[in-house]
């Protein structure tokens, strides 16, 4: 699914050490995610999608594959992001990048692998660079502006794309795997894939109504 939870520090003065840390995290982060995008345009102006896996897929995985932090981020306090949307984010970017493309990479060629992961890196980018200029002490209005209204596009642009994906590996699972497999995704994506949707879509709303309320108070002082 799309957009991950917030990296904001605590509400209690940030110690400079874990203020840098958090900087230094976003800002490579940014990066990473900023080479994703780059590649997998490149490689579908260049080629079309069915060579996006080769091109990107590997390197997507382990750039994923740190947003880990995340989950201990929250757990120990780091920042204030809540634990459980925090966790919901990060597992469903798992179940794909090393429960679907990693086990069947000729899902890869699918455009919606392509169109997932333009959502993804977008969403990262803007996310992270927002992050770590925030914590930098700028905050860019153009960039605040994105953060919070980006997301009605990609959004469901990301989430389309990653059911889908797993919609189709259904049957390659039950062949390559096992049928218990096979079966666990397609209940995931019918039974649990919309509600947890719903409420990671639902939190970024309640987030968006709180940084514009908040900014509208300040505009009338």
């Amino acid at each position: 699914m799309a957009e991950k939870t917030s990296t904001k520090p605590a509400r209690k003065l940030s110690s400079p050490v874990k203020n840098g840390y958090l900087i230094l995290y976003n800002a490579v982060s940014a990066i990473l995610w900023l080479t994703v995008l780059g590649r997998i345009v490149a490689i579908n102006v260049a080629r079309g999608p069915t060579l996006a896996y080769p091109a990107v897929g590997e390197f997507c995985k382990w750039t994923q594959t740190l947003a880990g932090m995340e989950v201990l981020h929250s757990l120990f306090g780091i920042v204030r992001a809540p634990f459980f949307t925090t966790f919901m984010q990060v597992f469903s970017r798992y179940a794909i990048v090393w429960g679907i493309t990693d086990l069947f990479p000729a899902l890869g060629a699918s455009p919606a692998y392509s169109s997932m992961l333009v959502a993804w890196s977008v969403t990262e980018v803007i996310r992270y660079s927002y992050f770590a200029l925030t914590l930098s002490g700028w905050q860019p209005s153009a960039l605040h502006w994105l953060r919070y209204h980006a997301f009605f596009v990609l959004y469901p642009l990301g989430i389309s794309s990653e059911a889908w994906l797993i919609w189709r590996a259904v049957e390659p699972a039950r062949q390559a795997v096992h049928p218990i497999y096979s079966t666990t995704l397609w209940a995931y994506v019918l039974f649990v894939y919309p509600p947890s949707a719903f409420i990671l879509y639902s939190h970024m709303m309640t987030q968006r109504r709180k940084v514009l309320k908040a900014s509208n108070t300040k505009a009338t002082q």
